[in-house]
C-alpha cells in the first residue's frame, strides 16, 4: 500500500532510542529523508548510521536540547522543508506530588511539554506558509492519571489538550496536528519506571515485574507498533485526522 510519504522529509525528536528510533526506521522504510533530533550526539550518530545502512535514505542529525527554546527554533528553521514533525522527546520522573519537587517537575516539562509546544509553534510557521504538513505529538499512558506518576500524566494531559486545540484550527491552513498515546512500551524508560514503582510500592525494585502484570495480550507494546501508528497518522491515508489523539493502549484502562 502506498501511503504517500516517499520522498518527504521528516523530523523526529527523541530519535536516538526507543519509540523515536523505531519511528525513524518506520519513516525510512517508506523512503523518507530524516532529521534526527536528540541531546546525545554520539547516540544520535549511531542511530543515523544504522538507518542509512538499513534503508539507504538521507539522514541528518541535530543534537539539540529540547528544553532550550531558542535552540529548538534554530533546529526547526534548519529543517523548514520537513513535511512531518514528530514530537517525541522527553520523559518524566516517577513519583507523587510529594516526592517530585518543583525543580524536577519543571525540568521534565521544559523538555516534554514546552519542547513540544515550541517545536510545533516554530514548525507551523513554515507549514502554514506552504499550506501543508503534519505534526504528530507522542504522549504516553493513554488517558490514565496515576498518583505515582503525577508529573508525567499531567504533562500528557496538557499535550493532549494542546493537540486538540491546535489541531482543531490548523486545518484552516491545510495542516494536521494529531496525537498518539502509547501504553507501556518495551523501552529502557518503561523498565526504569517499573523499578521505581516496585521500590515505592513494594519496597524492592527487583520486584519490578510485578508492576507490569495484567498487560493486554500478556505483553508490553513494542516500539515498532507505536511507530506504525505514528507513520500512519502522518500519512495521506489519515488525511482527515486532526485535533485528536489515538490511544494505543490495547484496552488497558478498562481491564
Amino acid at each position: 500500500m502506498d501511503i504517500g510519504l516517499a520522498g518527504e522529509a521528516v523530523i523526529v525528536t527523541g530519535a536516538s532510542a526507543g519509540i523515536g528510533l523505531a519511528t525513524a526506521h518506520g519513516f525510512a522504510a517508506e523512503g523518507c529523508a530524516l532529521h534526527l533530533v536528540a541531546r546525545n550526539a554520539e547516540r544520535l550518530a549511531a542511530a543515523a548510521d544504522g538507518i542509512r545502512a538499513q534503508h539507504g535514505v538521507t539522514v541528518a542529525t541535530h543534537p539539540t536540547d529540547m528544553a532550550d527554546g531558542a535552540a529548538v527554533v534554530r533546529m526547526i528553521d534548519g529543517c523548514a522543508d520537513a513535511a512531518v514533525l514528530v514530537n517525541n522527546a522527553g520523559a518524566a520522573p516517577s513519583g507523587s506530588i510529594e516526592t517530585i519537587d518543583e525543580a524536577a517537575w519543571r525540568a521534565a516539562w521544559d523538555v516534554k511539554v514546552f519542547g513540544t509546544i515550541n517545536a510545533t509553534r516554530a514548525m507551523l510557521r513554515h507549514m502554514y506558509a506552504r499550506k501543508r504538513g503534519v505534526v504528530v505529538n507522542v504522549m504516553g499512558g493513554g488517558v490514565l492519571s496515576r498518583y505515582d506518576y503525577a508529573c508525567g500524566t499531567s504533562g500528557n494531559a496538557a499535550l493532549q489538550a494542546f493537540t486538540a486545540a491546535v489541531g482543531s484550527r490548523s486545518t484552516d491552513h491545510g495542516v494536521r496536528v494529531v496525537g498518539v498515546n502509547p501504553t507501556s512500551t518495551r523501552t529502557e524508560r518503561i523498565f526504569e519506571l517499573a523499578r521505581a514503582r516496585a521500590r515505592d510500592r513494594l519496597g524492592d525494585e527487583e520486584r519490578w515485574q510485578e508492576t507490569l502484570a495484567n498487560l493486554p495480550f500478556g505483553r508490553l507494546c513494542e516500539p515498532e507498533e507505536v511507530a506504525n501508528m505514528i507513520v500512519f497518522a502522518a500519512s495521506a491515508r489519515a488525511s482527515y485526522l486532526s485535533g485528536t489523539s489515538i490511544n494505543l493502549d490495547g484496552g488497558a484502562p478498562h481491564r
